[in-house]
């Protein structure tokens, strides 16, 4: 049972990361015209790509300003959450497993 729960953790702290890079990425690609959110499809995956990352970005949004129009809430998030998997990893884990195994 522990193994299954910190497996399902690990896993959605992954997604979340993956969400925000091809959230990222996308932005870019529309900020330069190489794909058009005119595009059913593509303005489909893009909304639910922010509304997935919108939760854990906007609170870094309100704090950090764009440096040079570039926003770095993306990589200020992005080591938030691979902190988050080290400490999961490193503390709570191992009590998951005295706790449950």
């Amino acid at each position: 049972m522990a193994a299954a729960i910190i497996w399902l953790v690990d896993t959605i702290i992954g997604l979340m990361i993956l969400c925000i890079i091809i959230s990222a990425i996308a932005s870019w690609l529309v900020a330069f015209d190489v794909i058009n959110t005119r595009n059913r499809a593509v303005y489909s995956i893009l909304s639910f790509l922010d509304s997935v990352t919108r939760p854990l970005m906007e609170p870094f949004r309100r704090i950090i300003p764009p440096l040079g129009g570039i926003d770095i809430t993306p990589i200020i998030v992005l080591l938030g959450l691979q902190f988050v998997r080290m400490v999961f990893h490193n503390t709570a884990a191992p009590a998951l497993y005295q706790l449950l195994g």
